[in-house]
């Protein structure tokens, strides 16, 4: 028997596929092949959620420095009642240093509370837009997590680590669930802070390159500057830079096939595809002028205080209208200081909620206008609260990971409810405890990923947001 013969005689695997088994495992391999190649070309297309998601997207207002929740949703009456008495607490970096529980001066709330909406919630006067809202509201009052610092805090809020390069939320998402629209980014960070972990809180890590957030402007500058630079070419026509482009994918298309697998090549190509794309789509996206001007009225823009996040969250529900599947919207800086850090000068903390109480109400009321708060997940919060007393006996207070408050809106959660409680003074978390992995897991569930099966495996073993901790908190969904 020759060669020949033998090699007429042999199956390729594609015949054997072919013909075994009725052709299923064909099938199956074609269709696994179909799912490669459209990866390939758009890795952050659409994917099915595992199950019946409550929310699409998610907008994230980050309040950066830890606001005070015993002066703004968590109303302490013992406070007030032992204001400038010396109690013992229990304080992770006096621990830290001394490894002794010292005695602090209780510090009363700077600020008067009120009762607000059918749900009865305690808001304080520094918020007088937002509590309009409280029932369209979900408080976690027995918040708590990791870290006493920013730095750490910041990154665990953001990634779930406090001390390895992990993804962050958003890079989670995307990954997850792709994009709902392939013209945009389906990850951006308006207005991120160079520090505190910069780039590392909406970084891919070691998810492929093609989930790594895009930041537009930069916290410190303007909101009216924040763009994507370098959309528009302005020095040839459109049929030149068509030409061009076609010029430039017939490169990377034989690129690829010299060195299949090569994730930053893949992710470099893919992201000309996506510019390409966006010089049609993002000019408009980030271009306000043509909102009516009661809609800039409502979020603050043009006035003093409020013009600068005001157009943040106005981009904000422009991202989410256009199918931006997870948008961060950061109220923050560069300095060493973050805003709502007041160590020292507790009555700060009125600067910054005017700055930010009507344009997060505005982007409420807006979205649940236009029929997006539904399915839309909005969360507010910073990476931990503060003390119940005064930092060296002074006029501010210390950080607090132990117990403090975030609230939601839409996304499936239910409205006019608080869940969680902290103890008298507002320092620990004792009923209804939240983790911040808690608050991932419950978060991807929404969206219809679960934590547990979100994994990426990278060295050797399998990663996921949550780590190895995490439970959905069921109470709060509607």
């Amino acid at each position: 028997m020759t060669n020949n013969h033998l090699v007429n005689r042999m199956m390729t695997r594609r015949q054997m596929l072919q013909s075994t088994a009725c052709g299923f495992g064909y099938l199956a391999a074609a269709g696994m092949a179909a799912r490669q190649a459209q990866a390939a070309v758009n890795p952050i297309a659409a994917s099915k959620p595992l199950f019946a998601p409550k929310a699409k997207r998610v907008i994230f207002l980050f309040m950066q420095g830890g606001p005070s929740h015993v002066d703004t949703f968590d109303y302490k009456p013992s406070l007030e009642k032992y204001d400038g008495q010396m109690m013992k607490f229990d304080d992770a970096r006096t621990l830290a240093k001394t490894r002794e529980i010292r005695e602090q001066r209780v510090y009363r709330n700077l600020w008067d509370f009120k009762r607000y909406g059918q749900c009865g919630q305690h808001v304080s006067e520094l918020f007088p837009h937002i509590a309009r809202h409280v029932d369209d509201l979900c408080f976690l009052k027995g918040m708590h997590t990791e870290g006493v610092a920013h730095g750490p805090s910041t990154l665990f809020l953001h990634t779930g680590s406090i001390n390895l390069i992990r993804p962050s939320v958003g890079s989670w998402v995307l990954y997850g669930l792709g994009t709902e629209n392939e013209n945009l980014p389906g990850f951006i960070t308006i207005q991120p802070s160079m520090g505190n972990g910069g780039p590392r809180n909406y970084s891919n890590a070691f998810l492929p390159a093609a989930f790594q957030g895009t930041a537009v402007g930069r916290a410190g500058v303007g909101a009216e500057k924040a763009r994507i630079r370098n959309l528009t070419n302005n020095g040839l026509t459109p049929a030149s830079q068509r030409a061009q482009f076609d010029l430039l994918r017939a490169i990377n298309s034989e690129q690829i096939l010299h060195d299949p697998g090569n994730d930053e090549l893949e992710a470099v190509i893919n992201s000309y595809e996506l510019a390409w794309k966006m010089q049609h789509h993002a000019p408009d996206l980030f271009d306000i002028s043509g909102e009516p001007q009661y809609i800039k009225d409502a979020y603050g823009i043009g006035q003093k205080g409020t013009d600068d996040y005001g157009r943040q969250c106005l981009m904000a529900r422009r991202m989410a209208e256009a199918g931006v599947r997870y948008i961060q919207v950061n109220y923050g800086d560069n300095t060493n200081n973050p805003r709502w850090d007041q160590h020292s000068n507790m009555p700060r903390h009125a600067e910054h909620a005017f700055n930010t109480d009507k344009p997060v109400a505005a982007l409420i009321q807006d979205l649940k206008q236009r029929g997006l708060l539904e399915d839309t997940l909005v969360w507010w919060g910073g990476e931990f609260g503060r003390t119940p007393y005064a930092q060296d006996n002074g006029t501010g207070r210390d950080h607090n990971s132990y117990g403090f408050t975030s609230f939601m809106a839409g996304g499936g959660l239910k409205p006019g409810f608080s869940y969680g409680e902290t103890d008298d003074f507002g320092h620990h978390a004792i009923r209804e405890k939240v983790h911040m992995h808690d608050w991932h897991a419950t978060l991807l569930h929404l969206l219809g990923l679960n934590h547990e099966e979100l994994t990426f495996r990278h060295d050797g073993r399998d990663f996921r947001l949550t780590d190895v901790h995490g439970r959905i908190i069921h109470d709060i969904i509607a």
